[in-house]
């Protein structure tokens, strides 16, 4: 840049160079939201590879692995909930070009566990009017735009649904606002792809794996919206719930199945 920058924080200067930050200005970075438990990331190289492979679309310079390391040495013992972000950094030129010359910013969230809701707790799902653009190149990826997310749960003030049920621009069932979405039908199970929108979740890889160990015939489908309330049973996930029930669909009750039971006691004690 051709001289300093000035800035001030709601009317009163700051220096700070998160100021200028590439994260703050476009949403230039990536996020991990993870489990920590004795020390170590529950399914630590799920979230090494994701990670990668987010950095290496997007062209950021960071060795996964080493970061994940040292976020676990860096939250400390005990059981907690961790949030990485990591960004391109501290912009070296105006725009929205990167130079190249940026070097990667790191920062790590511990929060304390949140307490684990019984297993069969009621979890009603809606389905929102709001739909997922579709942009190939971001698709699976936890980038750090999340606006269409946070205007989704932002529809659903004042309702009573766990979780809110998203389509693409094409109409294909996608996801949740914060979770992946699995349908079981005639003893197959079924998630949406995620190729064309939606976040490739860790959980979601470890249920795709362990169903297949489990000789379980998953996989990765499109799938019409109405196919939930159309499914013998149905389930979310993500690395904070791990699996959850849905327990009913637009106020229309679903079972709790025996694949999702059998699924939720496998995943219990994994940690890789």
């Amino acid at each position: 840049m051709s001289g300093p920058v000035l800035a001030w924080l709601d009317g009163q200067p700051t220096p700070d160079a998160w100021t200028q930050d590439r994260g703050l200005h476009y949403g230039d970075g990536l996020f991990e939201t993870m489990l920590l438990r004795e020390g170590r990331i529950r399914y630590g190289a799920l979230h090494v590879s994701r990670l990668a492979e987010g950095c290496r679309r997007l062209g950021i310079p960071l060795d996964a692995g080493a970061a994940l390391d040292t976020a676990a040495a860096t939250a400390g013992a005990g059981p907690a909930l961790l949030k990485l972000i990591v960004t391109r950094g501290v912009a070296t030129a105006r725009g929205y070009a990167p130079s190249g010359a940026e070097r990667p910013r790191q920062l790590l969230l511990r929060y304390p566990m949140p307490p684990e809701d019984p297993a069969d707790s009621p979890t009603p799902v809606v389905h929102l009017a709001a739909r997922l653009g579709e942009n190939p190149r971001l698709a699976g990826l936890k980038h750090l735009n999340r606006l269409e997310l946070v205007m989704a749960r932002a529809d659903m003030r004042g309702s009573t649904a766990f979780e809110g049920l998203l389509a693409s621009s094409s109409g294909r069932l996608v996801c949740g606002t914060m979770t992946n979405v699995f349908l079981v039908r005639d003893g197959a199970l079924r998630t949406p792809r995620v190729d064309r929108c939606g976040i490739a979740g860790v959980m979601r890889a470890v249920v795709l794996r362990e169903a297949q160990r489990l000789g379980l015939d998953a996989q990765e489908t499109e799938l019409e919206p109405d196919a939930v309330a159309r499914a013998d049973e149905a389930f979310l996930t993500n690395v904070r719930l791990g699996v959850r029930a849905i327990t009913a669909v637009d106020g229309q009750p679903l079972a709790i199945g025996p694949v999702t039971r059998r699924l939720r006691q496998h995943l219990a004690t994994l940690d890789a």
